[in-house]
């Protein structure tokens, strides 16, 4: 069957795309130096190798993937110093560039967090395979039987910014579940991706499956990323991940079909009930353990029959986090903690840094109104004793997730069991929330007769 041609739609521009540093950046690191008929000849090119090798991945069993992804973690660590290298290579040009310092936290990989992304590999390796699962099937009165089952996506393309440890982990969920995956990581990363996916594909290649199974095309800059979203019918599905202004773009401007994954405007509310050394501990782990990353807390709401904002909101200060805290808050923090006064800009704010937005509810219903006016969908959490304050907050707020007295970083697929994330989807069709392998397969309906025919 001959692929689909594929359709003119609008282009990131420069201005939009920014690959995530906010900086001033080289000709050559956002610009191909080829004509847009060659960029556009040679990502089509990629593509179609990509679906070649998709149907080899669609046919791989369970053991040849999990040697491959063990293979894949072996050489990181085999490596690790000359992606150490290259990566110094990309922060030190970030640094010259005024990248932000949580931006750069983003972009730094350290010897552990290599050996982080290792451990997300293995335990990929020792999760089921998704493909081939029933999720449902029958017999039906007629004889026929019935059932639908997980298969790969096929061709994904993933869009992203200054996260060297996104291309492992797409790649590694994606090999896992049977897929080929093209990727376009950004110039910010621009080093240390080309080495992690040489190393990927060289491991594919001994390991005999295809070493096309795992692209880039960052190589061709912006405009490499403009052809991929017009890839309809050469690409299956497109995850941008990253900040708002790509998400965005990427949703507003592909013909491809996307699946969206959000900012993360987290919310915090402590009930009146909420246990004051809980409270601040929790607060500490989800605004301060990493700040550059979505699914830490940007707004706490205290319940203004509550004692313990004194205590998170000293704590918080210690830190080195800055409130930015409405009137009743600043009343209530007079002469104790310093804070700086909050406006509409703050609610709104995913910081991804030590900055906080603080406010005063008198009840949960207010609380919940202002996530809803507020959040981006990703995650909320309640912190209380009262167990029908905590049904109701899990009933009335519609996020991705919903957190019961815990932090919110457990919003991630390695925490929730699933090895790896390729992103946090905040839609609510086909994938919502940290999408792991599942998340990566679609389903496909086997009817099995004898001599049937329908009357």
């Amino acid at each position: 069957m001959t692929e689909a041609l594929t359709p003119d739609t609008a282009v990131i521009s420069d201005s939009v795309m920014s690959d995530a540093v906010q900086a001033p950046e080289t000709p050559e690191a956002g610009k191909s130096p080829l004509s847009e008929v060659q960029v556009e000849a040679a990502v089509n090119s990629i593509a179609d190798r990509s679906r070649k090798a998709a149907r080899r991945m669609a046919q791989a069993n369970r053991a040849w993937k999990d040697r491959a992804l063990h293979a894949i973690g072996a050489a990181l660590v085999e490596q690790k110093s000359q992606i150490l290298a290259a990566n110094e290579k990309d922060v030190q040009a970030g640094r010259e560039n005024g990248t932000s310092a949580a931006l750069l936290d983003r972009l730094t990989l350290t010897p552990a967090r290599i050996d982080a992304l290792v451990a997300a590999l293995e335990n990929l390796a020792g999760l089921p395979d998704p493909v081939g699962n029933v999720v449902r099937g029958q017999t039906l009165p007629n004889g026929l039987r019935l059932r639908q089952v997980n298969v790969p996506m096929g061709v994904v393309a993933a869009i992203y910014e200054a996260r060297p440890n996104v291309t492992v982990d797409i790649a590694g969920l994606a090999l896992k579940s049977g897929n080929a995956v093209i990727l376009r990581g950004g110039s910010a990363a621009a080093n240390t991706n080309e080495t992690l996916v040489r190393i990927i594909r060289e491991v594919l290649e001994d390991a005999g499956l295809p070493a096309d199974a795992v692209q880039t095309v960052d190589q061709y800059g912006r405009e490499g990323a403009n052809v991929l979203m017009r890839a309809r019918g050469r690409v299956d599905v497109l995850i941008p991940r990253g900040g708002r202004e790509l998400i965005q773009t990427v949703v507003n401007n592909s013909s491809v079909p996307v699946i969206e994954t959000g900012e993360g405007n987290v919310h915090i509310f402590i009930d009146e009930s909420a246990d004051e050394e809980m409270a601040v501990e929790i607060l500490l782990n989800a605004k301060t353990q990493r700040p550059s990353v979505c699914n830490t807390v940007e707004t706490l709401l205290v319940h203004s029959g509550s004692t313990v904002l004194p205590a998170v909101a000293a704590a918080l200060r210690s830190a080195g986090v800055t409130l930015h805290a409405d009137d009743r808050v600043r009343e209530a923090l007079e002469g104790k903690v310093e804070t700086v006064p909050a406006t509409e800009y703050d609610w709104a704010t995913e910081y991804m840094d030590l900055d906080l937005a603080v406010g005063m509810v008198d009840d949960l219903e207010e609380a919940v109104q202002h996530i809803r006016t507020w959040s981006t969908g990703h995650t909320e959490a309640i912190l209380t004793n009262n167990l029908a304050h905590a049904e109701q907050f899990i009933a009335e707020v519609d996020s991705a997730a919903v957190i019961v007295n815990a932090s919110t970083r457990f919003t991630d697929g390695g925490e929730l069991g699933l090895g790896a994330e390729v992103g946090i989807s905040t839609q609510k069709l086909h994938a919502r929330g940290p999408m792991g392998l599942t998340e990566l397969t679609t389903t496909k309906w086997i009817v099995q007769g004898e001599g049937q025919v329908r009357s």
